[in-house]
């Protein structure tokens, strides 16, 4: 059975960090592009950003370029978000999903599968 679950979410004041994990257990991500996504309340869910599986290239939603990093361990079967300076607007729950598509990667419809999703708040 396959499993994408996020942890690492939290409450944190504007212009603190966290780190977001996602653990994929039931078959090997290596050659998934592996995306974080986000919704928050009342809002549809957005992209946020992609590593590629081959290559581990990255891209970035512009609201949070430069503040967001995305990385893998593909060993571990692991995936991360490293999020700093945040703001009230990156509140939100964070998806992680795998894709094994290389087209279309900042949408949902190209995800095959996701986890249930993570909160973080940030207070002003």
């Amino acid at each position: 059975q396959v499993q994408l679950v996020e942890s690492g979410g939290g409450l944190v004041q504007a212009g603190g960090s966290l780190r977001l994990s996602c653990a994929a257990s039931g078959r090997t991500f290596s050659r998934y592009t592996m995306g974080w996504f986000r919704q928050g309340s009342g809002k549809e869910r957005e992209f946020v950003a992609y590593i590629g599986g081959s290559t581990g290239s990255t891209f970035y939603a512009d609201s949070v370029k430069g503040r967001f990093t995305i990385s893998r361990d593909v060993a571990k079967n692991t995936m991360s978000l490293e999020m700093n300076s945040l703001k009230p607007e990156d509140t939100a729950v964070y998806y992680c999903a795998a894709s094994n598509s290389v087209l279309g990667r900042t949408m949902e419809r190209s995800y095959d599968y996701w986890g249930q999703g993570t909160q973080v708040t940030v207070s002003s």
